[in-house]
């Protein structure tokens, strides 16, 4: 706890505070917006943005992230707390606090139990289409808000209000950096203005709302926040512990990846280095105290981090100073944020969430391998037809199922010996001599009970192309380990070669593997011999033939 703490020094100071206040200007109408999303009084946005920052800043392992309300986890809210809250708002508040309990409890226990390792199971693709898909049904969610009414009925002023707004955002969005840099101001500080855009949208929106008869004219805005911080929550409903595990693994698990892929991105921009244990306790904990002040579920989020990182922040002091000013903000009257038209509220949603179509990750998976495509396509079809609780079951299917798939058809090369050279390679690749009496074969994977099969089916065929072949060659050296299923397949196979007169060979077996086969009855029935090289296996081999 507190490292970064024990080592801070005064020449960091002005970076964080400036981070802080850039960030919180930020979160004011994000977090307000996020709440909408999950179908929850927007001032519990704030509440959401308040205590989770400051107990990351305790536990977590990133100088730069920034812990707080974020639209796909606010959407995977709404999806679970909806249904089993219809038309009671105090009851969904409860199921949205409890959810971010159980999500944070999860995540506690999965740090604890050192399960960081997690996060591998979750492909690139895969999660771009989750991403792409979310963003897709927030957008169009927003949209009924966006123009005041069903998109068969628009309410003209709330229209115009929200297009406007939205309009404004998508020109700040596309030429505001560059508007900014031309007027004198730096890159980084022209990025972060250009990103506070939504903050002048809704001050905009609130003074119209103010000093113009815009609210006689039936636009709808966000109405009474209360004042003052966020009372302890210690409200459940034993009623739905049950219906909410299920979404709360989810929820978790989703929290972490992205939180993680955000915070391991900026990382790297600074050589520091991530403890992905610590970042599961800082998370959890974060969700906990999300819960336990009227909040719902929390995460990093990629671009509010990126703001964070790119307007000066060197520790989690920043997210401290951000939290702290947006208590500030709720101590004061807070009958200005009443006034906040909601079109304006959905138009910065909107923009938001379409910054995150991001269609690289598809181009380059289309180019590279169709297979993570397909998964891509699938995952964001999934989310679009199913809902997004389904689509991350989908996401999750797809990329267990894509890696059992490829480690079940592991690639086996048949070696030859480059002229004049003790290089072996892939005949079908180079050049290589071959001998008739010899078979060589390289496995590059691990054998285990998913893959033997197929090992043994090309082994055979292998050898009923190559009939004059009287040793089998086995070459190890992509081989990391052998489970005992594959034993038993490899026993079977020395068996059926010696009834054929063919000896079988290994070659390059690496020493774990070694140990482990010295703990079996196969090296001593062994119908051949163990070879430090494949170039000594053949050189000896071929003298005895």
């Amino acid at each position: 706890m507190l490292q970064w703490l024990k080592h801070y020094r005064r020449e960091l100071l002005a970076g964080d505070i400036s981070a802080g206040l850039v960030v919180a200007m930020m979160m004011i109408p994000q977090g307000m917006a996020y709440a909408l999303v999950a179908g929850l009084p927007p001032v519990v946005g704030i509440y959401a943005s308040i205590a989770p920052p400051i107990v990351y800043a305790l536990f977590g392992s990133s100088m730069t992230q920034s812990v707080g309300p974020m639209a796909i986890i606010s959407l995977m809210t709404a999806a679970v707390v909806g249904p089993l809250a219809p038309g009671q708002p105090g009851l969904a508040g409860v199921l949205a606090a409890q959810l971010a309990l159980m999500s944070g409890a999860v995540l506690l226990l999965c740090g604890l139990l050192r399960m960081g390792f997690l996060a591998n199971f979750f492909s690139r693709p895969v999660m771009s289409g989750f991403t792409v898909g979310s963003a897709l049904v927030i957008a169009y969610g927003q949209l009924p808000i966006l123009l005041g009414g069903p998109l068969q009925q628009w309410h003209l002023p709330s229209a115009a209000l929200g297009l406007g707004a939205l309009l404004l955002l998508v020109l700040a969005r596309l030429w505001g950096a560059p508007l900014l840099r031309r007027c004198g101001l730096g890159p980084a500080a022209s990025d972060i203005g250009a990103k506070l855009a939504p903050m002048l949208v809704v001050l905009g929106g609130i003074a119209l709302m103010s000093h113009t008869g815009l609210g006689a004219m039936g636009i709808h805005s966000t109405g009474a926040v209360p004042a003052g911080l966020p009372h302890l929550n210690l409200a459940s409903s034993n009623a739905h512990w049950r219906a909410l595990l299920q979404p709360a693994l989810l929820i978790g698990f989703i929290v972490f990846l992205m939180s993680m892929s955000g915070a391991q991105a900026l990382a790297l921009k600074r050589n520091e280095k991530l403890v992905s244990n610590h970042e599961l306790i800082g998370l959890g904990a974060a969700n906990v105290a999300s819960a336990l002040s009227g909040g719902f579920p929390v995460t990093g989020s990629l671009s509010r981090s990126a703001v964070n990182f790119a307007a000066g922040a060197n520790t989690p002091l920043a997210s401290l100073m951000t939290a702290l000013l947006l208590a500030g903000a709720l101590l004061a009257p807070t009958g200005w944020l009443a006034l906040l038209p909601l079109p304006v509220l959905a138009a910065t949603i909107v923009v938001a969430v379409l910054g995150m179509l991001e269609m690289g990750i598809l181009r380059t998976a289309w180019q590279y391998d169709r297979s993570d495509a397909l998964a891509w396509s699938a995952t964001c079809l999934g989310v679009l037809a199913l809902g997004v609780e389904a689509g991350v079951i989908v996401g999750v299917a797809l990329s267990m199922g894509t890696l059992i798939w490829r480690a079940s058809r592991p690639h086996i090369a048949v070696l030859g010996r480059i002229a004049g050279t003790e290089h072996f390679r892939n005949i079908e690749r180079y050049a290589a001599e071959t001998q008739p009496e010899l078979l060589v074969l390289r496995v590059d994977a691990n054998l285990f009970f998913g893959n033997v099969e197929a090992v043994s089916q090309r082994i055979e065929c292998e050898l009923a192309t190559h009939q004059s072949a009287r040793h089998l060659v086995l070459v190890m050296s992509a081989v990391s380990s052998i489970d005992t299923t594959a034993l038993m397949a490899l026993s079977e196979l020395n068996q059926s070669l010696k009834a054929r007169g063919i000896g079988l060979h290994l070659a390059e077996v690496k020493g774990p593997v070694m140990d482990r086969l010295r703990n079996s009855t196969l090296l001593q029935q062994l119908h051949g011999q163990l070879f430090l090289s494949t170039a000594n296996a053949c050189d000896q081999l071929q003298r005895t033939k």
